[in-house]
């Protein structure tokens, strides 16, 4: 699943890949910013993404689909 958070006062934004569902993601973004803590998501790569919940922009959660490889008929 592609992820991209949007950083308030930052011209770029975070993008990764996780094998987290959405509704995983849409509940930890909904605690983080109800809480005003802190955003913590790891990607499938083993790296973690911590950021405050008062600098997310928004989060743009991608479609669950595996990419297609190849030609397509």
């Amino acid at each position: 699943m592609d992820i991209r958070i949007g950083i308030l006062n930052s011209p770029r934004e975070l993008s990764f890949e996780t094998s987290q569902t959405a509704a995983d993601i849409e509940k930890a973004v909904t605690e983080a910013l109800d809480a005003g803590t802190v955003l913590t998501l790891a990607d499938d790569k083993g790296k973690h993404y911590v950021v405050p919940a008062a600098a997310i922009g928004y989060v743009e959660i991608g479609s669950e689909s595996a990419r297609r490889v190849g030609f397509v008929g």
